[in-house]
C-alpha cells in the first residue's frame, strides 16, 4: 500500500469494521441512524472548528507522507474524515455493549465520577492553561461534562463511562499509529511545549481526555434528538 493512503485506510477501516457490525440481528445500529448521523455531523462541525485553531497557531499539524493531499479549511481531508469515521465507530460500539450488557452497572456511580473528573479537569486545566492544547483540551470537556451531567440531567452517563473504557483499546491502537508508532513520523505533530508532554507510548496525555470528548458531544446530541421525538 502506498504509504500516502495510511491515514485514509486507517479512518475507512474504522468506519466500514463497525459499518459491519451495524446491522447485528439483536443490536441493530442501523436503525438508530435517523439521529446518529445528524448528532456526527453536528459535531464534527464542532471538532473541525477546534482542529482549525489549533492548526492555525501551529500548535497540531500533518505529515504529507501519510495524506493524500486535498485539504478542506487547511485539514487534510483524512482529518475531515477522523471526525465523522471515529464517531461513528464509537456510537456504534457504545450501541451494541448497550444492547449486549443489559445492566447499567456504572449507574449508581456515575455522579461521583462526572464530579471527580470535573474537579480534576478544571484544576489541571486552569494550573496549565500557558500550555495552550492541555487548558482548552482539559477545561473544554469539564465543562461540556459539567453541561450533560447537572444540566442536561442525561442518564446515560453510567453506560458511557462503561463504554469509554472499552473504547480506549481501539483508540489507543489507531492514535498510537497516526501519533507516530511503527512508522518513520507521526502523522499527526504535535508542538510539545503547547501541552504537558506526557505521553502513552506517542499519545499525547490530553488525547486521552480529548477521546472522552469525541465520544461524549456526538452521543449528547444523539440522545437528546431520540428523546425530543416523545415531546
Amino acid at each position: 500500500m502506498n504509504q500516502k493512503y495510511l491515514y485514509l485506510s486507517l479512518n475507512l477501516l474504522s468506519f466500514f469494521v463497525t459499518l459491519a457490525l451495524s446491522f447485528l440481528p439483536k443490536a441493530n445500529f442501523a436503525k438508530k441512524w435517523k439521529y446518529v448521523w445528524p448528532a456526527i455531523i453536528a459535531s464534527a462541525l464542532i471538532f473541525l472548528a477546534g482542529d482549525v485553531f489549533f492548526t492555525t497557531l501551529g500548535i497540531r499539524g500533518f505529515s504529507e507522507t501519510y495524506t493524500v493531499g486535498p485539504k478542506i479549511l487547511g485539514l487534510p481531508i483524512e482529518e475531515v474524515l477522523f471526525f465523522i469515521c471515529i464517531p461513528y465507530a464509537s456510537l456504534c460500539i457504545y450501541y451494541i455493549l448497550t444492547q449486549f450488557i443489559e445492566k447499567d452497572y456504572l449507574f449508581p456511580h456515575q455522579e461521583l465520577i462526572s464530579s471527580v473528573i470535573i474537579v480534576a479537569l478544571l484544576i489541571a486545566g486552569g494550573y496549565f492553561m500557558h500550555n495552550l492544547y492541555t487548558g482548552i483540551t482539559f477545561l473544554v470537556t469539564a465543562g461540556a461534562l459539567a453541561v450533560v451531567w447537572m444540566k442536561l440531567r442525561m442518564r446515560f452517563l453510567g453506560r458511557f463511562y462503561f463504554a469509554f473504557v472499552i473504547l480506549l483499546v481501539p483508540f489507543l491502537i489507531v492514535h498510537s499509529i497516526t501519533t507516530g508508532s511503527f512508522i518513520d513520523e507521526p502523522i499527526v505533530w504535535f508542538d510539545d511545549t503547547e501541552n504537558l508532554g506526557v505521553r502513552l507510548g506517542t499519545i499525547p496525555l490530553e488525547d486521552v481526555v480529548f477521546s472522552l470528548l469525541l465520544l461524549l458531544i456526538p452521543l449528547t446530541i444523539w440522545e437528546k434528538l431520540d428523546e425530543l421525538r416523545y415531546w
